[in-house]
């Protein structure tokens, strides 16, 4: 049986400052309960939530120190937030407020990670903090959770020494961050599809870590997009797979590709997303590859229903 990940501890409020924020910070309750809408008491056994938030000791295999310590000033915080007001928060407010949600949700990350080595699939609703440099933090997201969730399998032994790990990432933002984490680990494999024209497209450094890059321009169709994907997700796999074990698969499902997304600024539709994740993760699945579905960006008022259109299809799937 598939297992979701969340916590209420994830959704994130600062006395209305959110809503300075294009980024709708309490996405994840709502996804949340148009799921218990859905499965109603069937969803009880699927539900896992984080046992606390992710703690210092634990950042600090995938941060630098220099780092963690720079998050207690607000101004860096704010400045990594993309949300200025957040500089003049007093420290005890802001960590309280937006950095413990998000340290719960990197959590989270983790023990979904876990999960889908248990159970083949898991999503966590939250995290994808694909921008998280170990040595700093940007575009809304602070820590790297997708980096902390490999170390702590490999640590635990649940991957294996040589197992490799395929990494997902249809976020319309180039994933820089994890591109910086994984820079000289050989056994972790990048296929990221983009918008090449927006942030971060100065990160070059970071392009050329990703193994199979898609990049595409303002203008691309659904059908294009899903052309597209169809031809060169089974080939990245496959390629992948053909002289080692793939212990993890990570699908990071960003929503903000949607057609009215103010940061994504592609084309895709509701119907189009939810046939883009459906592919993605059966693509994984049936190659017997355990996925963890992770939901990354999203900057419109509906991403929370993308979200849960897609993770309700995908629950059926896994549940048959």
């Amino acid at each position: 049986m598939p297992r979701v990940v969340y916590s209420r501890h994830y959704n994130i409020g600062f006395y209305g400052l959110e809503r300075l924020h294009p980024f709708d910070s309490k996405k994840y309750g709502r996804a949340w309960r148009c799921l218990k809408d859905h499965f109603g008491a069937s969803l009880r056994p699927m539900w896992i939530r984080p046992e606390r938030p992710a703690c210092n000791d634990e950042l600090l295999a995938v941060h630098t120190p220099e780092y963690l310590e720079k998050l207690r000033k607000p101004r860096n915080v704010a400045w990594a937030l993309e949300l200025p007001p957040v500089r003049f928060l007093p420290r005890w407010v802001l960590d309280r407020h937006v950095l413990k949600p998000m340290r719960w949700a990197t959590a989270g990350t983790v023990t979904a990670a876990r999960a889908a080595i248990e159970h083949g699939f898991a999503v966590n609703l939250g995290g994808g903090y694909h921008h998280a440099k170990p040595s700093g933090g940007e575009g809304f997201c602070i820590y790297s959770d997708i980096a902390l969730a490999v170390h702590s399998l490999r640590t635990e032994g649940l991957l294996a020494e040589d197992d490799r790990i395929a990494y997902v990432d249809l976020d319309a933002h180039q994933g820089n961050g994890v591109c910086h984490a994984f820079k000289r680990d050989k056994r972790f494999f990048i296929l990221d599809m983009y918008n090449s024209l927006i942030y971060p497209s100065h990160d070059t450094e970071a392009r050329d870590r990703i193994d199979c890059g898609i990049p595409l321009t303002s203008d691309c169709h659904p059908e294009d997009y899903l052309r597209e994907l169809q031809e060169r997700l089974p080939v990245f796999v496959d390629s992948v797979s053909q002289s080692a074990k793939v212990g993890l698969a990570i699908y990071n499902a960003g929503t903000d590709v949607y057609k009215d997304d103010p940061l994504g600024m592609l084309n895709m539709t509701a119907a189009s997303i939810l046939e883009r994740d459906l592919f993605v993760v059966s693509e994984l699945r049936r190659r017997g590859i355990p996925t963890v579905m992770l939901l990354s960006g999203g900057y419109t008022k509906v991403s929370y229903k993308l979200v849960a259109d897609s993770v309700i299809r995908i629950l059926e799937m896994e549940s048959k």
